[in-house]
This record gives C-alpha cells, sequence and structure tokens, in this order.
C-alpha cells in the first residue's frame, strides 16, 4: 500500500478559541501541530509562574485537554479546579501536574510531551517559547501597561503590544513545524494577548511571513472589551499586518450569521458587540474571503461551533 503523509495543519494562538478549534480538528486525518502562547501572568498559571519560575501552563492544559483522546472524566480530572483550600484554590489540577512534571523533568516542553502520553493527545502541543514571556502594550496615550492579564483592564485604546525579552527564542521544532505546514490557522483568540504573543517571537514571525503554507485568520465573532472594542474584521488583519510587517495571509473566515437581540443585549453589558464583517475593506487586503454561519450559543456565551469550523478548515486542504 502506498504511503501518504497526512496534511500539516498548525493552529496558532490561546485563550478558550484555540481549544474549541482543536477539538473539532482531532476528528480529521491530518497531522496537527498547536503552538500556544506563554505570556499568561493572571490566575492559577500566574501563581505558579510566579512561585516556581516556569512558563505559565494554563493555554497549554486547556489545549493538551482539547486534543485528548482519554475516558472524559480523566479529562474533567486534568481540568479540575479546586474551590476550596488556601494554597489549592483557584488552581487547575493539570497546571499542577505540568508544574510538577517540569520539576520532576527539569523542562517545560518535555513536560509537555510526557503529559501528552498520558492523557493520549491527538497531534504536538509547543509552548510558543520554552521561557514565560513577558508581555507589554503601549497604548495611544503613551503609557504602557505590562503583563497580559491588566492588559484590557486599562480602558485605554492599545497602540502595539511587544515581548520582554525582545530576543526570546522559540523551539526549533515549532520553526521546522511551521516550515512544513500545509495550512496555517491564526486564531480564534484575544488578538492582543492571545495570538500577537506568539507572532511577536521574532523568528515565529520570520518563518510565518516566508511560509509557502495556506495562511488563514479565524476572525473572532465577538469584540473584546479593553482589546478590540469597535473593531471589525478588517481592523484585526490591519493590527496583525502592523505587528509582523508582513502581509502574509490568504483567507480570512468571517462569521455572517445573526446573533438574537437577548444575547446582543448580555454582552452589551460587557462592552462588547459582533465583530463588524466590512467586506469592502477586508476586500482591500487581498484575502479570499469565506463567510459563513458558524456560530454555537450555549447558556448566553457565542462561542465558535466546532463542528462546523473544523469542517470549513478541512475542506480548504
Amino acid at each position: 500500500m502506498e504511503w501518504r503523509r497526512l496534511p500539516k495543519v498548525v493552529v496558532i494562538g490561546g485563550g478558550t478559541g484555540l481549544p474549541v478549534l482543536l477539538r473539532g480538528l482531532k476528528q480529521y486525518p491530518i497531522d496537527i501541530t498547536a503552538i500556544v502562547t506563554v505570556a499568561d501572568d493572571g490566575g492559577s498559571s500566574g501563581r505558579l509562574r510566579s512561585d516556581l519560575q516556569i512558563p505559565p501552563p494554563g493555554d497549554i492544559r486547556n489545549v493538551l485537554a482539547a486534543l485528548s483522546e482519554v475516558e472524559p472524566l480523566i479529562e474533567s480530572l486534568f481540568q479540575h479546579r479546586f474551590k476550596n483550600g488556601n494554597e489549592l484554590s483557584g488552581h487547575a489540577l493539570g497546571n499542577l501536574l505540568l508544574a510538577a512534571m517540569t520539576n520532576i523533568t527539569g523542562d517545560f516542553v518535555t513536560a509537555i510531551r510526557e503529559m501528552s502520553k498520558v492523557l493520549n493527545v491527538k497531534g504536538k502541543v509547543l509552548p510558543a517559547a520554552n521561557r514565560g514571556i513577558i508581555l507589554s502594550a503601549e497604548m495611544e496615550d503613551g503609557s504602557i501597561v505590562t503583563g497580559e492579564s491588566k492588559i484590557p483592564d486599562t480602558d485605554k485604546k492599545i497602540k502595539r503590544v511587544y515581548l520582554s525579552p525582545k530576543d526570546v527564542e522559540p523551539l526549533p521544532e515549532t520553526l521546522e513545524e511551521i516550515h512544513h505546514a500545509d495550512v496555517i490557522i491564526i486564531g480564534p483568540g484575544s488578538l492582543y494577548t492571545s495570538i500577537l504573543p506568539n507572532l511577536l517571537v521574532t523568528k515565529i514571525g520570520q518563518e510565518l511571513c516566508h511560509s509557502n503554507a495556506k495562511k488563514v485568520y479565524v476572525c473572532n465573532v465577538m469584540t473584546q472589551a479593553g482589546e478590540t472594542t469597535g473593531f471589525s474584521a478588517s481592523d484585526h488583519i490591519k493590527v496583525l499586518y502592523e505587528h509582523l510587517k508582513c502581509a502574509f495571509l490568504d483567507m480570512v473566515i468571517v462569521n455572517d450569521a445573526e446573533i438574537p437581540v437577548h444575547i446582543l443585549q448580555r454582552y452589551k453589558e460587557e462592552n462588547a458587540q459582533p465583530v463588524l464583517y466590512d467586506l469592502d475593506r477586508l476586500k482591500q487586503f487581498g484575502v479570499k474571503i469565506i463567510n459563513q454561519d458558524l456560530i454555537h450559543i450555549e447558556q448566553g456565551v457565542i462561542r465558535h461551533d466546532t463542528s462546523k469550523i473544523a469542517k470549513l478548515i478541512f475542506s480548504l486542504l
């Protein structure tokens, strides 16, 4: 029988959007690599990062869970968050396991690799760097805000974000995966605090700009207060291009489904609204535009529909 290589799909991001996409993609015959941000400094991740001097494990944990193929109870155990106890309260068990494995192996990447075996993960999970990254934002008024978790809370318009240290190195394996990818998916996720912290790792951004892969941006459904208030789909692309200083996208995927009024009202209270699908301005970027009904609403929360978005991305192969 003739051997055929599975199509290689690299997904870049973090936050809550990335696991939603990966849960759908793992159902298809593809070779998945997830490149995940290590800029988080809030909550359980921030505490472990500060106390143990390790990269923040939270976004990695969520991606491992999304790509795992174990019994639901084991996944629930990995994702369990303690609610009682002074020291344990707020910590997710998976974060503690990744921290423990890092201490045992002496290396965060090795810890991820070993936990991937335990969880029977489909594909590879790689951090954007093998160390924690500090994300800072320069605001339109010239002020500087340091810390990923603090940036959305300033209620100021972001001019640009940047990393410290500036010369942070990615894993050679990460660059290899991007180099050999057939399709690279960016997003969905918080533009400034989940997506750009990956792309601003200099060599990752350069590899992305030079890659021959089909590069696809999955645009968020809703704006995010403190980050993308009032943003259209084209505004998201403009920010990506300005930060990487290259026009690297081939396609953009946007939702065009109507959102129920009562859901809009709920999001309005959080100063969030649907991302405007501004077709004419999008066309000026020279990208192929794919607009479909891509949303799923559960308990009043809007997410990309796992099955719909995965099926669409697989069709691009």
